[in-house]
């Protein structure tokens, strides 16, 4: 799981570009949170940011909370 932070808005429509993370926006400062597969996927996530001219803030690595894990293998 990361959490990644971004100056600037975007709402829940950038959420599939963002390989479906979950986006909330708040006093301009936008955090996209979910799981990423790997390294390559990360570095795909950062370009978009790039190439969206968003001003990075911070990339947390966050523990998997236990309720959406037990959800994930559901599916």
């Amino acid at each position: 799981m990361y959490q990644i932070r971004v100056q600037g808005k975007l709402d829940e429509r950038w959420s599939e570009w963002f390989n479906c993370m979950m986006i909330a926006s708040e006093s301009g400062i936008t955090t996209l949170t979910g799981a990423v597969a790997d390294q390559a996927a990360l570095r795909s996530i950062l370009t978009r940011i790039w190439d969206l001219n968003l001003t990075l803030i911070s990339v947390t690595r966050t523990e998997m909370d236990p309720k959406q894990e037990g959800s994930r293998s559901s599916e």
